[in-house]
């Protein structure tokens, strides 16, 4: 599995880099909205270090609109996906811009029959949102296992970036079942190194090393 961090702050973004944990990023009008910056700018400083698929969503909901804010955002970098809603004309956007060469994330998927439609219209990138159908008493992990099967028995390409993670448990459930990507805020991936045997081990072995009075360097 693979780690998208859903943040638009630069700073924990290089944290995660230089921890190994960024294979991309995921970027939406709310976070973009907490870094008080404009949208291009924030778009194309994080491309210039994160060399995997970055996320820029659009905000029309119109098909002509979401193909002018896509031209303007797939100009900033060959590594930015454009992000579009799980609507008709999003479906009809990511038609066309997949084929011609543009990767384009669809968001805001809550039911297998729009994962099956946004296959069929070319998304490389599919996005369930797990916490949110958990909020209202759903089992998110059943949809992204449903998706995984009807995804496998087409051979569709389309890869499961699974969304809205809130816990180490969601990617460790979303990693069993085989979702191709995660994407989540950076505390939650810097929590997944997190056990308290690990932190005790750590504390009986330091205080064994302190009793033999040595130093390594």
């Amino acid at each position: 599995m693979k780690f998208f961090a859903d943040t638009a702050d630069v700073s924990e973004l290089r944290e995660l880099k230089d921890l190994g944990l960024l294979d991309g990023v995921t970027t939406n009008p709310s976070l973009i909205a907490k870094s008080g910056r404009k949208f291009t700018e924030v778009i194309a400083e994080i491309c210039s270090f994160v060399e995997g698929p970055v996320s820029a969503e659009v905000a029309a909901l119109d098909f002509d609109g979401m193909m002018k804010e896509a031209n303007v955002l797939r100009k900033i970098a060959k590594n930015v996906t454009v992000k579009v809603p799980l609507t008709l004309e999003g479906l009809k956007a990511c038609r066309v811009l997949s084929g011609e060469g543009t990767m384009v994330n669809v968001t805001l998927c809550f039911s297998p029959n729009q994962a099956l439609l946004a296959a069929k219209a070319g998304a490389t990138f599919i996005s369930p949102f797990v916490g949110r159908l958990d909020d209202i008493h759903q089992d998110g992990m059943e949809l992204i296992a449903e998706i995984r099967q009807i995804y496998d028995n087409y051979d569709y390409d389309t890869n499961i970036l699974v969304a809205s993670v809130r816990t180490a448990n969601h990617i460790k459930e979303a990693a069993l079942i085989g979702a191709d990507y995660a994407t989540a805020p950076a505390a939650v991936l810097k929590s997944l190194v997190k056990h308290p045997l690990t932190d005790k081990g750590i504390e009986q072995f330091l205080a064994d090393w302190k009793k033999t009075g040595q130093t390594i360097a």
